[in-house]
């Protein structure tokens, strides 16, 4: 909806109230602000237009002084106007008109003062406007109050998903709190299992299975007895309790002092405990009259019981078992006998603030909102890349197919090129943002308007060098830089000299051909090129491994090294432009110190799926294999945080600024086929990330940055 100054017929009565009132600075302004926020986006097609209309407001304004018989408002516009109007031939005449007695009655200004003539240029003011507000982009003024409605909205939206997470955290931390206490709650017959006789422990170990591969080195349950109470002449032969009984069935006994005597009867009857001054022979005497008939004492039954509570305490997921493992004990100790078991942790609370202190990750310093797809390709993507306003990305594919698609508030089709040659690089420009160059596979270089969805200019490059590799406008909008390599049949075998290309500067204006730069020490296909952000410095990556530096003032290398062992894949000026990052043939991703020719900063090897080349495996063993083109990687808003290839999705690494040079941060997921290309869009405050692979599909995942 249309902000309410903005409507039309609001800007005509502003504009008659101006002329009605003589209020000329006013009329003036005005005008200029017009000019200002809508008349300078049009073509220049139209500024013709937009001049005879403020020429026929300024004629309106001084008629209408005439005939309001205000003849010093007159003079006022002739004199404060003097300096812009004499020098149009169509207000030559008018200057006489202050002194002229009946303006009306002359044939040069009559028509001027007729109704009809002022009701035809209010009429034609107002459908021009009008075909303006619906034709043009929506100018910023137009969406104020929705802009800050959507700020507004995302401002707590973004405020909202905070407190959730902050929710869910301490949801979940109290919930690992509660499974601790749940965990380390002991059941009723281990608390008095210290009271217990060596009769009714060795009953309590034979009911329970044999574990042969375990055998500890003294008595299991010495170690609940007091040091006093030990009867060092018994040993069990076999143990049957296992270890994670030990770590539950252990007590400090500063923590956990004894609790007080049960008064169960038949304890007292029907079993004897053995004091510190029993004899071992009677505490021997003693096991077989339990053991001979154990299903008829009713200690047997709630032995039994006891030891199906434990089971169904001790018994968790697999997915928890191996983290409770610390926890409730080791489950599997090193079949050790000559030293005693692990000591578990005597405070459960203790060991959960420990592990609060160690075990959690560090904040994330971005949270993934959401995550779209975009599936109008139908083949591997080559090319993906978002405008400087980031409004509209142009995607490419291996088939020659272009797509120029929008993403806020949905994902839209804008237009479809379809090209009889094959294509080889694409890059926006930066003015306007609405043209896009393609390069092809046949030496040619188009200009294609996506508003008017159709080609400007067709440029032939060089018949010699036909495959425009790489593309890169720069930040000023009045040339580009176009790299042409000869052909070399990406399916024959690699040879051993780089193939031989060209390095062109092309006017975007006069649409010519500016120089072409000396690439020492031999002409070499360049694949990748990216400008600084004033574009007085460029860098180049090739097919030889070296890094170039252009000097673009002096159209000059500055410097040159040797990068990698193979190619240069992808190459970009860092946050602070001292350095340059690059990925190559070899797989390293390397940080380059400018002032110091081939020094590096930095070096990290990554994976193949994040260099390439990239492979997409088929049915009957059928492999689809593709040469890195695009961007291999792509910087966050403040330089911070690299965004790569993976075979599943892109992976966010933070720059560490030492060894390793990076690390891993975030993972987003969501292909199911290896990524080829990304780009990361930061023109709004969610930065947006684009991965694009070779199944066609493109992901949009949403970013919110933790604030820190």
């Amino acid at each position: 909806m249309k902000h309410v100054l903005f409507q039309v017929d609001k800007i005509i009565e502003q504009l008659q109230q101006f002329v009605q009132s003589f209020d000329l600075c006013g009329l003036r302004e005005y005008w200029q602000y017009l000019d200002r926020r809508l008349f300078c986006r049009l073509e220049d097609v139209y500024r013709s237009t937009v001049n005879k209309l403020r020429t026929s407001l300024y004629r309106f304004y001084v008629i209408n002084t005439i005939q309001k018989g205000n003849l010093e408002k007159t003079q006022e516009f002739f004199q404060k106007q003097a300096l812009e109007l004499q020098t149009q031939t169509e207000w030559r005449d008018w200057f006489i008109l202050p002194f002229i007695g009946t303006p009306e009655q002359n044939p040069a200004f009559s028509p001027y003062f007729s109704r009809q003539w002022a009701d035809t240029f209010l009429v034609s003011l107002h459908n021009f406007l009008s075909v303006l507000f619906q034709c043009m982009p929506q100018p910023v003024l137009l969406s104020f109050d929705s802009e800050v409605q959507r700020t507004t909205s995302l401002t707590e939206e973004n405020e909202q998903l905070r407190q959730m997470l902050f929710a869910l955290q301490t949801e979940c931390r109290e919930q690992r709190e509660g499974e601790e206490t749940v965990h380390h709650k002991l059941p009723l017959y281990v608390q008095n299992m210290d009271r217990l006789g060596d009769t009714e422990l060795d009953l309590v170990s034979s009911q329970r299975p044999v574990s042969t591969a375990i055998t500890p080195s003294r008595n299991f349950f010495s170690t609940f007895l007091p040091q006093g109470k030990r009867t060092p002449g018994k040993l069990p032969q076999t143990s049957g309790s296992s270890p994670s009984q030990a770590a539950v069935g252990r007590k400090d006994p500063s923590t956990n002092p004894p609790p007080a005597k049960s008064k169960d009867g038949f304890q007292a009857k029907e079993v004897k405990p053995v004091s510190s001054q029993a004899s071992p022979s009677e505490a021997a005497s003693s096991q077989p009259q339990q053991a001979t008939h154990p299903s008829s004492h009713p200690r047997h039954k709630r032995v039994q019981d006891h030891e199906k509570e434990r089971r169904e305490l001790f018994s968790k997921p697999p997915a928890q078992t191996a983290e409770k493992r610390g926890e409730v004990g080791e489950v599997e100790p090193p079949p050790d006998t000559s030293s005693d078991p692990p000591e578990s942790c005597s405070d459960s609370r203790g060991c959960q603030s420990g592990r609060e202190r160690g075990g959690l990750s560090a904040e994330q310093p971005f949270i993934k909102l959401s995550q779209e797809e975009y599936g109008e390709h139908h083949s591997s993507i080559m090319h993906c890349r978002v405008d400087c306003s980031g409004r509209r990305v142009a995607s490419l594919d291996v088939d020659g197919v272009i797509k120029v698609w929008s993403f806020n508030p949905i994902l839209q089709t804008k237009a479809t090129i379809m090209s009889k040659s094959p294509l080889l690089s694409l890059e926006w420009a930066t003015k306007p943002d609405r043209l896009l160059l393609l390069g092809s596979g046949v030496g040619t270089v188009r200009l294609y308007d996506t508003d008017a969805k159709k080609n400007l200019y067709e440029m032939n490059i060089d018949e010699t060098h036909p495959r425009i590799l790489s593309l890169a406008c720069s930040p000023s909008g009045s040339s580009f830089v176009c790299s042409a390599a000869a052909l070399s049949g990406d399916s024959a075998p690699r040879l051993p000299v780089p193939v031989p290309g060209q390095l062109l500067l092309w006017d975007t204006k006069t649409v010519k051909q500016q120089l072409q730069f000396s690439l020492e020490p031999d002409p070499v296909a360049v694949n990748c090129t990216a400008f600084n952000h004033n574009g007085n410095l460029l860098v180049t990556g090739a097919a030889d491994g070296v890094i170039r530096l252009f000097d673009m003032q002096r159209y000059e290398s500055a410097m040159s090294w040797r990068a990698h062992d193979g190619e240069v894949y992808s190459v970009e000026f860092s946050y602070d432009e001292n350095t340059v990052f690059s990925i190559g043939e070899d797989g390293k991703f390397i940080q380059w110190n400018i002032h110091r020719c081939g020094v590096k900063q930095s070096e990290q090897a990554l994976a193949q799926d994040a260099t390439g080349p990239f492979i997409l495996s088929g049915y009957s063993g059928y492999k689809q294999v593709q040469v890195p083109r695009g961007r291999l990687f792509a910087f966050d808003s403040e330089g911070q945080h690299i965004l790569t290839c993976s075979s599943s999705g892109g992976l966010i690494y933070r720059l560490t600024n030492r060894e390793p040079a990076l690390e891993s941060v975030l993972s987003l997921g969501g292909h199911k086929a290896p990524v080829v290309t990304v780009d990361w869009c930061s023109a709004v405050d969610c930065g947006t990330c684009l991965t694009a692979s070779m199944d066609g599909k493109i992901k949009l995942s949403t970013l919110l940055a933790q604030k820190s």
